[in-house]
């Protein structure tokens, strides 16, 4: 099975590609997809559709995690971040796959063990986890770990079922 993370922003946007055979996982890609800033707030939201519809049709996953939004301290970039994810659930879901999410939280503790890991940890066990991987950045980092907290979720509930 292949498996998209992806880690919304509206500046950035994480997406991470593995496969997942059993309990063996391996990676395929990653990246980040970028807006511009001085674009406007509709302008940048379409481009996050059209540069996501790519990357589906470029790759067709089987399955999609997206990681949950945190509140922020400021309300405004928690708004934004919202409408970024929004638009990744959108894109999923017009390809016909139904998301897993998942909080920050559950993510770290599937990735690392502990719920409060911090980000280099979760980053340190993602290169372990997929050998040789060559990772474009923190956004990247972050939708391995969310493919790989879902191709955990998947697997364990196919042992239970």
């Amino acid at each position: 099975m292949i498996i998209l993370g992806l880690d919304p922003g509206l500046g950035t946007t994480g997406w991470g590609l593995i496969r997942a055979e059993g309990n063996r996982l391996s990676h395929l890609a990653n990246g980040q997809l970028k807006t511009d800033a001085k674009d406007s707030l509709a302008r940048r939201l379409s481009h996050l559709d059209s540069m996501l519809a790519a990357l589906i049709a470029d790759h067709a996953p089987q399955a999609a995690a997206v990681e949950e939004v945190f509140v922020n301290m400021n309300p405004q970039s928690t708004l934004k971040l919202g409408q970024a994810r929004g638009v990744v659930l959108l894109a999923v879901a017009r390809a016909g796959i139904d998301p897993g999410e998942y909080a920050a939280r559950l993510v770290k503790k599937a990735v690392v063990g502990v719920g409060n890991a911090e980000k280099p940890q979760v980053h340190a066990m993602v290169a372990r986890l997929l050998p040789g991987v060559k990772i474009a950045g923190a956004d990247a980092a972050d939708a391995l770990a969310v493919a790989i907290c879902h191709a955990h979720h998947v697997a364990s509930a196919r042992r239970l079922g």
